[in-house]
């Protein structure tokens, strides 16, 4: 009877010892490795992957953000679920929705009251996950006159500036092209600190 006990204990600590191991140290290790090799940037932390919010009209703006009270904050990561659609899939459903909408583009017109395109959709309405950084490449002409303007640029070196910045589908066939307002915002800031 004791020596089952013993053997019994014994397995259950080498037991313990080897799935700490495994679960511990390789698990973690083998995740770590493939990380560092295939997703490096992401893995490291790239701030160019979480929106952010820029609210100077010198700037690129992204999509609104839903979550709060901070705008982009990972830790509240969230959609609104308030939502579109009825007779007119394109108008919004829910009383807050088109009155955040509404103000959103109020927004945008005074910023650049000479600017009579459509404004995109998504400058107006928030993602899913609220941390959005990308806007899709009519967002962004849409603001390249303002901010050429404001920077004392001319609209056509804006406007290159958006479609180097602009990124295919990934895999030429998921998603939509679209542009990382963080990263042309650095681009922007960086061609103003080499101009001095």
């Amino acid at each position: 009877m004791k020596q089952d006990i013993l053997a019994s204990l014994r397995a259950a600590i080498v037991g313990l010892l080897a799935f700490t191991v495994l679960t511990g140290v390789v698990y973690p290790a083998v995740v770590y490795g493939i990380g560092q090799v295939a997703f490096a940037r992401e893995a490291n932390g790239d701030p160019n992957l979480v929106g952010q919010a820029f609210t100077n009209p010198a700037y690129f703006w992204g999509r609104p953000s839903a979550i709060g009270p901070f705008p982009y904050n990972a830790m509240t990561s969230s959609g609104t679920n308030q939502g579109m659609g009825g007779a007119n899939a394109s108008q919004p459903l829910n009383p807050a929705l088109r009155d955040a909408v509404a103000e959103r583009v109020k927004t945008l017109q005074a910023a650049d009251p000479g600017n009579a395109s459509p404004i995109p959709a998504d400058l107006v309405t928030s993602s899913a996950s609220g941390l959005d950084p990308h806007i899709s490449p009519e967002a962004a002409y849409y603001q390249a006159g303002r901010v050429a303007r404001l920077r004392g640029m001319d609209v056509e070196e804006v406007r290159a500036l958006v479609a180097q910045h602009t990124e295919g589908r990934t895999f030429g066939v998921l998603g939509e092209p679209r542009v990382n307002v963080v990263a042309i915002n650095r681009a922007l800031d960086a061609r103003k600190l080499a101009t001095r």
